[in-house]
């Protein structure tokens, strides 16, 4: 078998019966063969590489066990085809534009994951112009040219608030994330939308950065507050995590005398005390699902969007009935 047979097939290239291609890959396995990055990036004009930028205080992706599970996700399928991830983390929306623009500059990778979606996101026409193509993760407000992987965070929140209210809960506050986030809006939405459908008002809504920090802040405001509300619900599961130990310090007993909501579904979450209830999506999943389209849109030109399952309510112990009046 020629050398030249060999690379065509190893770089999955036409003009090699399948049984062929088999047979060079089965081979190259057993003797423990892998190819070198380099020389497919200079032979194939591809880099084999795929961007992720985010653009958050290093201090809250550092905190928030939502990356690390969303990017091994994507190692999970990246592995496994030979592929590696290239991670940016920017302060500010001038240093991720020129992430992206050194991307296309040095030709430094096939396609970029676009996450935390905005509002008449202009990244989106960055990236095309750029001739990068890109997977949106999350659901845009408008047309776009790229493909989504979308995950439902309405469902959880409404079972959440309908949830709490079935417990007797009346005074039921929000903890949300940073309004300029798509995301952040739609589970305030929901969250406002399904206290509405039950015929309540919030006692609050609070919107942050979704750290830890703020977390802590808003639930002592919460705390010192006219009304005080019963039950809270927290945009991600470490802000909820920061709250409960604002609760415990202040002697506010959980779920007694409040209940407590977070959202994301973490393994930190069983682990607190109490367990936390929470709203689990599935990150993990995400990032798998969001690598195995950007893929193929960078192999093959097109890709479909994905839908994935939606959020679920997931209940442990920080929820119980309502605290009756005091005397």
């Amino acid at each position: 078998m020629s050398k030249g047979l060999v690379s065509l097939a190893i770089n999955d290239r036409p003009g090699v019966s399948e049984a062929t291609r088999l047979r060079v890959l089965e081979v190259a396995d057993r003797l423990g063969w892998r190819p070198s990055l380099p020389a497919r990036t200079l032979s194939t004009s591809r880099t084999y590489a795929l961007g992720l930028v985010l653009r958050r205080d290093l201090r809250i992706v550092a905190a928030d066990p939502f990356y690390p599970a969303f990017m091994a996700g994507i190692e999970t399928v990246l592995t496994d085809e030979g592929r590696v991830l290239v991670l940016s983390v920017v302060g500010s929306a001038e240093a991720e534009e020129r992430a992206y623009r050194t991307f296309a500059a040095d030709r430094r990778v096939d396609g970029a994951f676009l996450n935390d979606l905005r509002h008449d996101d202009h990244r989106v026409d960055l990236l095309r112009e750029l001739g990068i193509p890109a997977v949106l993760v999350g659901r845009p407000d408008g047309p776009a040219p790229f493909p989504s992987v979308v995950l439902d965070d309405a469902p959880g929140v409404t079972a959440a608030v309908h949830h709490l209210v079935d417990l007797g809960h009346r005074a039921i506050a929000h903890v949300g994330g940073d309004p300029a986030l798509l995301h952040a809006r739609h589970r305030r939405r929901a969250f406002e939308d399904a206290v509405a459908a039950r015929g309540l008002v919030p006692t609050a809504v609070v919107d942050t950065d979704f750290s830890m920090a703020q977390g802590a802040s808003a639930t002592a405001a919460l705390l010192a507050g006219r009304t005080r509300p019963t039950a809270i619900v927290y945009a991600n599961d470490p802000m909820a995590i920061a709250g409960l130990g604002v609760l415990q310090e202040a002697g506010t007993q959980v779920p007694d005398a409040m209940s407590v909501v977070g959202f994301d579904g973490t393994e930190m979450a069983r682990h607190t005390h109490p367990p936390l209830t929470t709203v689990r999506s599935d990150p993990q999943e995400w990032g798998a699902a969001a690598a195995r389209t950007l893929l193929a849109l960078t192999t093959s030109g097109s890709a479909a969007s994905v839908e994935l399952p939606p959020a679920q309510l997931v209940v442990a112990r920080s929820t119980g009935p309502a605290p009756g009046p005091t005397d």
